[in-house]
């Protein structure tokens, strides 16, 4: 049975389409899509991410223990910073990607995908052997809301009252039982704020009565994620494809002693792998889907969609694909079949609009 957010009973007030993800019933779309779309690329909009999982690592091998799981590298971490990457499997498949907060000596605090919660936990507990740590899954504890935008800065401190100007990308601090952070998932600039799920709730009202902040759904989270090149667990990275393949070796710290895939990493960074991650952009505007055939000039099956739409800010017919490595080399044309027609196009970089980051 699917569980539901703290914040449930205000979807279902404010009209939402509800729809399963990620093991919880989660609004989809308010308005529509569109409009949630651009009101985060030009104003605010917040979300409803209280599905996310949260991990308390605590002890004196907390900082050897998050080295040990974890692609990126912790290892004399500041206080506040935080850091994204993956859990591997030990032939370099993903468990998940994750955040990581380095809340305080030995204290660190990881955000999981919602979908992966028992996985993940699991997989956890079954690393802990011959580590002096706590492992406390709070994720039953916290709400979290996500304030997305370009107004977001002015929004958190104006309506939320939490300062948080000082605060950097990709750093947090704590103001009394809430954690503040300088993420997001949106391409934006924006704040993710984990607290109880009454401190939740009353935050949510106060967004939304503001009339500041739009109330924006998964669909949107989707296209906003997906123009930037950001990755989804389940389409671009997963037990199947490493981060070599997705891309994103950058997060993980091949001169770091040791963790759990490295050495998988390490040959696939020697040796190549059969497939990479690209993007397609289409020279008509059809919408390729996740699943739908990747064709090369001769009409052959050459890799498959993971994420396709039509891109909202650039107006083009796009989508993120694994193909196999040798026709991944930018300008490759490739085509993509969608039904029973074929769509022509060509390889392109993966993030298909600009970041607004907050540097």
């Amino acid at each position: 049975m699917e569980k539901k957010t703290c914040l449930y009973d205000r979807h279902v007030a404010l009209g939402a389409l509800m729809s399963p993800f990620g093991g919880f019933i989660m609004p989809i779309q308010y308005s529509n899509i569109t409009d949630e779309h651009n009101a985060v690329r030009q104003h605010c909009g917040v979300f409803d991410v209280s599905h996310m999982g949260e991990v308390r690592i605590t002890g004196p091998d907390a900082e050897k223990y998050v080295q040990h799981i974890f692609t990126n590298d912790v290892a004399g971490a500041p206080v506040g910073q935080i850091y994204y990457g993956m859990m591997l499997y030990p032939n370099g498949g993903t468990v998940d990607d994750l955040l990581v907060y380095k809340m305080g000596e030995n204290d660190f605090f990881l955000v999981i995908n919602a979908a992966n919660i028992d996985k993940d936990v699991a997989w956890m507990k079954e690393h802990t052997t011959g580590f002096d740590i706590k492992l406390d899954h709070q994720s039953d504890f916290y709400g979290q809301l996500a304030v997305q935008g370009p107004e977001a800065e002015k929004v958190v401190e104006e309506v939320l009252g939490i300062p948080c100007s000082e605060l950097k990308f990709y750093t947090a601090k704590v103001v009394g039982d809430i954690i503040i952070s300088r993420t997001g998932y949106t391409g934006e600039d924006g704040f993710e704020i984990y607290g109880s799920h009454e401190f939740t709730q009353k935050s949510w009202d106060k967004l939304i009565e503001s009339g500041r902040c739009k109330p924006c759904g998964l669909g949107c989270r989707d296209t906003l994620r997906f123009e930037v090149g950001l990755p989804l667990y389940g389409d671009e990275l997963s037990a199947d494809i490493s981060p070599v393949m997705a891309g994103l070796s950058m997060f993980c710290k091949l001169d770091k002693e040791e963790f759990i895939g490295k050495e998988a990493l390490v040959e696939q960074k020697a040796n190549g792998v059969a497939q990479k991650l690209v993007g397609i952009e289409l020279a008509d505007k059809a919408i390729p889907r996740h699943g739908y055939a990747v064709l090369n000039t001769e009409g052959e099956v050459v890799g498959e969609v993971t994420t396709g739409y039509h891109c909202l800010s650039v107006d083009k017919s796009v989508c993120m694909a694994l193909v196999k490595t040798e026709f991944a080399k930018l300008d490759t044309p490739l085509a993509v079949q969608i039904r029973k027609k074929v769509f022509e196009g060509k390889v392109v970089k993966k993030k298909f609009y600009d970041k607004h980051y907050h540097k």
